[in-house]
């Protein structure tokens, strides 16, 4: 007889699925027995993914899917809930933003980064929140970051988006809870994923990041993605609202000063200029 796993039946959907902590959240949906589809721009950076994943023996569905657009998320939704369109899991990870003084983003840059951060959030959502009341319950899990928790100096857009996304994710939950579907939120710290690259190879911004954390090491893709999981099953079904932060303890002290490790432009010489 074949054991039961914890997640055996249920549709999932993870957009920005292709690599990082989208890749390995759907590892860990899959492993314990959901049918996933990975969504995301690129196709082969998806095919990679479900080829990797097809080795492990993970039956995994790929969708391209441009996460700012409503029509495209809408699709990878249909595409990954079932006849009845019922979806039971979705996780959405895009997001982003540039270093950069507060007083120098360009206008229209400013308000860009922002969106970039909490607007794939809204749109999957819409749709999937959609689904997962057809289906009779679910769970969305959002990406946030630490840098929704405090300040992070010359992240200003970066750090203003995902407050965003947290303050969504609360006021979501408290009107879908009702409707048996949960939302959460993880809060990742400074974590190793291809976007993160640049950082990981800049020895001082690494010491940086591990002299303010009580756990020494930095953060690898499983800790975020079983944080995911975890919100993600049944082990949470009396959790929502809630914004798991996994960062070593690095918000109990304070965010490094990239002005300290990488050039920036000077605020004050531009401003008097």
């Amino acid at each position: 007889m074949t054991a039961t796993r914890p997640l055996d039946g249920q549709r999932a959907l993870v957009v920005g699925g292709g690599s990082g902590i989208g890749l390995g959240s759907a590892r860990l949906l899959a492993r314990d027995g959901a049918i996933v589809t990975i969504a995301g721009r690129t196709e082969r950076k998806l095919r990679d993914a479900t080829t990797a994943l097809a080795d492990e023996g993970l039956d995994v569905r790929a969708v391209t899917c441009d996460a700012l657009a409503g029509d495209a998320v809408r699709a990878a939704v249909d595409a990954a809930s079932d006849e009845e369109r019922r979806l039971h899991i979705a996780v959405v990870v895009p997001g982003g933003g540039s270093i950069r003084p507060v007083l120098l983003y360009d206008d229209d840059q400013f308000s860009a980064e922002v969106d970039k951060n909490v607007r794939p959030v809204y749109l999957l959502l819409k749709y999937a929140g959609r689904a997962m009341v057809r289906a009779g319950s679910g769970s969305f899990v959002a990406i946030s970051s630490t840098a929704a928790l405090f300040s992070t100096r010359y992240l200003a857009a970066y750090g203003a988006g995902k407050a965003a996304v947290d303050q969504l994710v609360r006021v979501a939950a408290d009107e879908l809870g009702q409707l048996n579907v949960r939302v959460n939120a993880v809060r990742p710290g400074m974590t190793r994923t291809p976007a993160t690259e640049a950082a990981f190879d800049n020895p001082a911004m690494t010491a940086a990041f591990l002299a303010g954390q009580p756990i020494g090491r930095s953060g690898e893709v499983d800790d975020v993605a079983q944080a995911v999981r975890f919100l993600a099953g049944p082990e949470s079904s009396w959790v929502t609202g809630q914004l798991l932060t996994v960062d070593g303890g690095h918000t109990l002290r304070s965010f490094v000063d990239y002005a300290a490790l990488i050039d920036l432009p000077d605020q004050r010489s531009i401003a008097l200029e």
